[in-house]
């Protein structure tokens, strides 16, 4: 059975990770960003809703077509259970299926002496974090324009961090802290500091960060095909609570 914290947890990551733009439409939350990520630009059913699900579905897909995106609708068990055979009959394609884990920071404190070897970048510099995961991904920065508005957007508070190497930035990731919960974001480690061990010790920064701002309950969303994220977050004590998929219009449902 879903608890309470399962449902709080769901609301908290949603707004961790803001959409630019958003929408209620009977229970369901409609979210847009530009196309940055899927869990910004998806169908969120969240509540109980009393309308018929395929004029539902029918307005999304306007709705997200107008602004030149396929729907996507972002599946956890507070959907309706039958919505998932709905969307796969009407030609939706599922992708992605995810964890969402939980970890008691009451019943496991992490070790605060880890906190030393993370850096955090004070508001409002989320510039400098930003470049930081950029050159750790070789990526540009001028790619990451609707990231930088989605981390501009957050309203809790951001912990953005980076494990430091001597004067050199190995990883980095973000938590936001809202209300006694930390989601812990875009976790990386550089390709060429891989296997290392500087993955958990950024988390356990970041963990013992939140912990001290007053978190008792961390949580993170981790792909289930992704083994060695897996085991990093079982590691540190992590359990999953849910799991969520993505169901997405087909291109010949894209026209």
């Amino acid at each position: 059975m879903l608890t309470v914290l399962a449902r709080r947890i769901e609301e908290a990551s949603l707004n961790a990770w803001p959409a630019l733009q958003q929408m209620v439409l009977d229970g369901w939350l409609l979210r847009f960003a530009g196309g940055y990520t899927k869990r910004a630009n998806s169908v969120n059913p969240l509540y109980e809703s009393q309308g018929d699900i395929e004029h539902k579905i029918d307005y999304c897909e306007r709705t997200y077509r107008a602004r030149g995106l396929p729907a996507i609708f972002r599946l956890t068990p507070f959907a309706p259970p039958t919505l998932n055979q709905t969307l796969e009959t009407r030609g939706y394609l599922y992708a992605d299926r995810t964890a969402v884990m939980h970890l008691d920071l009451a019943r496991y404190p992490p070790d605060e002496r880890s906190d030393l070897s993370c850096r955090y970048f004070e508001r409002p510099s989320v510039e400098d974090w930003l470049g930081v995961l950029c050159r750790l991904r070789q990526e540009p920065l001028g790619n990451h324009g609707l990231h930088r508005s989605i981390l501009q957007t957050i309203l809790g508070e951001r912990l953005l961090a980076s494990l430091v190497i001597g004067d050199l930035p190995v990883a980095c990731g973000l938590g936001v802290l809202e209300d006694g919960m930390v989601g812990i974001f875009d976790v990386l480690t550089g390709q060429a500091h891989r296997n290392k061990g500087y993955a958990i010790r950024l988390m356990v920064g970041l963990l013992a960060r939140a912990r001290q701002a007053g978190a008792r309950h961390a949580y993170l969303q981790v792909m289930c095909s992704n083994a060695p994220a897996w085991n990093l977050y079982t590691k540190l004590g992590f359990q999953e609570l849910y799991t969520y998929w993505y169901r997405i219009q087909s291109v010949e449902g894209h026209k």
